[in-house]
């Protein structure tokens, strides 16, 4: 592995700052179709450079660019992307297992060699030059277990468009494209303080191995998305291990960013190298990308996404039967980006009546809790089922979530349609 050659890196900001300042007209593109093309990526079809494209179902079960199974039992082959299926979590316990854990790809899981990997650690930002550290050497560090969820900031999508009859771009999410596992690693602030991280330090950009991103004909570079410096010394996670086993290859083998309570895009997977930057740095994927564009907001869009929302899910299909005079156990989970849950309420007759949910788990901050509520329907026909949580800032989810053109942060309470019969 080499590390990406500031000469590249230094072209890159140039450009970004190019159509920050309005100036992309210059280089021969418009700044508004600049933005449109950055735009496009959260919803074109990636694909590996110099790579035949292929159908996105190899075969049943199957993904092409993932590498292992998905069983349409555990998930719902979204594009590039797998949604777990809430239904498959019931039973599996307070950890997502690997097998069902989501899977968020821009190109295709790259095959990396843990003896072949260095993580390079270099810019302006740094006391001295670059700092290599070795699969082996990031192991010898002082290591740290944190249990946290990774979500994607569009998780919840679809339901701008069936909830709220406006569309959004992007993956048409449910709410599967979450997991929450225990990440073992070391910090990356002890990475960064033994590279030389000086006081003049503002942004540290870690960049994935994985394929450059084109879309419509325009190369994003590979994935990247920088972080304030307090954010990078605060809880962030270089991770080496997932449940207690080696990362799996869809999930950042060898080693991925783990930043509890954000948006997914910053958990960055497969790691080769971190810029740590004297100012602020660009990418498109906090400038076009990971903002909130539409009504309501700057044209620019709204500050970079950091912090995830609240959300509530069913473990249970949609549409799924019941037998009505007779006892049923209704489970689900809830989760909060901005505190940890206080508490969760139920409704049975589409939010006419609400009671509480049993909590049965401790509420931490950066993971969910499980939950129960017991339900006896009395009538068959149709009924909707909602869940919705507070969390100890008393933030509850609200009836709708203002509209943004990407579809990010849904956190209104889910309409979950079931039968009784």
């Amino acid at each position: 592995m080499s590390s990406v050659p500031p000469s590249e890196a230094a072209y890159d900001r140039m450009r970004m700052r190019q159509w920050s300042r309005g100036r992309a007209r210059s280089a021969g593109i418009d700044r508004r179709d600049l933005l449109r093309l950055v735009a496009a990526a959260s919803v074109a079809a990636p694909f590996v450079p110099g790579a035949a494209r292929v159908p996105a179902r190899a075969a049943a079960g199957t993904l092409a660019g993932v590498v292992k199974p998905l069983p349409p039992e555990l998930f719902t082959v979204r594009g590039t992307n797998a949604e777990t299926r809430f239904e498959a979590l019931r039973g599996t316990g307070l950890l997502t297992p690997a097998d069902r854990f989501f899977v968020r790809n821009h190109t295709a899981t790259p095959r990396i060699d843990a003896a072949d990997w260095t993580l390079t650690v270099w810019g302006s930002g740094l006391a001295g030059g670059p700092v290599d550290f070795t699969y082996d050497a990031l192991r010898a560090l002082p290591s740290v277990t944190r249990t946290a969820f990774v979500e994607c900031a569009g998780n919840g999508r679809s339901y701008f468009a069936s909830q709220q009859g406006r569309q959004a771009s992007g993956t048409a999410w449910t709410l599967g494209a979450i997991g929450t596992a225990r990440w073992r690693g070391v910090r990356l602030a002890d990475v960064l303080r033994a590279a030389g991280i000086g006081r003049e330090a503002v942004d540290v950009l870690p960049r994935g191995l994985d394929s450059e991103v084109v879309s419509d004909g325009t190369n994003l570079g590979r994935v990247r998305r920088p972080l304030p410096v307090a954010k990078a010394l605060d809880d962030v996670l270089l991770a080496y291990e997932m449940n207690g086993e080696p990362l799996p290859p869809d999930h950042g083998y060898p080693v991925r960013l783990i930043v509890p309570s954000w948006v997914g895009i910053a958990n960055i997977k497969w790691v080769g190298d971190i810029e740590v930057s004297a100012e602020p740095l660009l990418t498109p994927w906090n400038t076009g990308l990971y903002r909130l564009f539409g009504d309501g907001h700057p044209p620019e869009g709204s500050a970079p996404l950091s912090r995830q929302t609240l959300k509530s899910a069913f473990e249970l299909a949609p549409g799924a039967t019941f037998t009505a005079r007779r006892g049923h156990l209704l489970t689900g989970r809830s989760w909060s980006g901005g505190a940890p849950v206080r508490s969760v309420e139920v409704s049975s007759d589409g939010g006419t009546r609400w009671r509480p949910a049993r909590l049965r788990d401790t509420p931490r901050s950066g993971s969910w809790v499980r939950w129960s509520a017991d339900w006896v329907p009395r009538d068959p026909g149709p009924a909707v089922l909602l869940a919705r949580a507070t969390d100890r800032k008393g933030r509850t989810q609200p009836t709708t979530t203002a509209h943004n053109t990407q579809g990010y942060l849904f956190d209104a309470v889910v309409r979950h349609p079931v039968t009784v019969v």
